[in-house]
């Protein structure tokens, strides 16, 4: 009986403190300070980790402050961390401080003020990256994907996107996306649509990536089933692809997220609704909050 009571006693995990970094927002936030570092290094201006420095603190006082008002349990801010490195990631070192600052607020209170089933609708650092290039025209250049460096560092953002790509179980997902995303550019190209060719250049083709591997990836944001992400990411890139050739701008890659977001929104909500008994199947990938 003692020797069966050791047995099913719980174990000591190995790993201690460092399994936190074997998660999908711990493995994100390494990969992602990783290239921040890059970056900053490669451009050696202050400006940055001025942007940096400061879409984190705005994020862990909204996060406090939030969870004092809602009287939630004090924890570890690290998705808000997450949201604000993607934010200032993604947001160009001469823009206002200010910008950095509204940009992460709107991108947490989206979680907040749009959600289902305890879910965001939206990708929040896209949310709040889009709403602040509408209130104040904010550059975007996308240092955190490594835009600024010798070309073959594209290799270290993919191998960091695929290990995170693959801790989330996203392949479909990505898959469909940057399959249908740069099939039609190269169709538009061969037909000489619009002006295809630049997105395979720098810093388009950064950006695509950095999106598609970081937000577009974000499993509460996202669907879980294999079909339903093979639907998303294409639908994703079409309406990417659509808002470039006809509108144009810098925000065309974050419109693309938020409709899939919001189609898939309305997708849960529509089978919620039919039939209220049953429930969206369960990812298999460990579940995270958003980014």
């Amino acid at each position: 009986m003692r020797l069966q009571a050791e047995r099913n006693r719980p174990q000591p995990s190995r790993g201690g403190d460092f399994d936190y970094f074997n998660t999908p927002k711990g493995m994100l936030l390494v990969f992602l300070s990783i290239l921040a570092l890059l970056g900053l290094l490669q451009s050696r201006s202050g400006a940055g980790l001025a942007h940096l420095l400061v879409s984190v603190a705005t994020a862990v006082v909204i996060d406090a402050g939030t969870n004092y008002l809602l009287r939630r349990k004090r924890r570890l801010p690290d998705s808000a961390i997450l949201t604000a490195l993607i934010v200032s990631m993604v947001l160009s070192p001469a823009a206002p401080w200010y910008v950095s600052v509204s940009a992460t607020g709107i991108a947490l209170l989206s979680k907040l003020l749009f959600h289902i089933r305890r879910k965001p609708v939206f990708n929040p650092a896209a949310f709040g990256l889009f709403v602040a290039l509408l209130l104040s025209s904010s550059g975007q250049d996308w240092w955190g994907a490594l835009s600024g460096l010798p070309v073959w560092c594209i290799a270290l953002l993919v191998v960091a996107g695929f290990m995170v790509t693959n801790r989330v179980g996203k392949f479909p997902q990505l898959f469909a996306f940057l399959g249908v995303y740069f099939g039609l550019f190269m169709l538009m190209g061969v037909f000489q649509l619009g002006e295809a060719a630049e997105i395979f250049r720098v810093p388009f083709i950064h950006s695509a990536l950095f999106l598609a591997f970081f937000m577009l990836t974000d499993p509460p944001t996202s669907p879980a089933r294999t079909r339903e992400q093979l639907l998303f990411g294409a639908g994703a890139a079409l309406v990417s692809v659509a808002v470039n050739y006809t509108i144009g701008g810098l925000s065309f890659l974050l419109v693309g997220l938020l409709a899939a977001n919001g189609l898939h929104a309305a997708h849960v909500k529509w089978v919620s609704r039919r039939q209220p008994g049953s429930r969206q199947q369960p990812s298999t990938a460990i579940r995270t909050e958003p980014r």
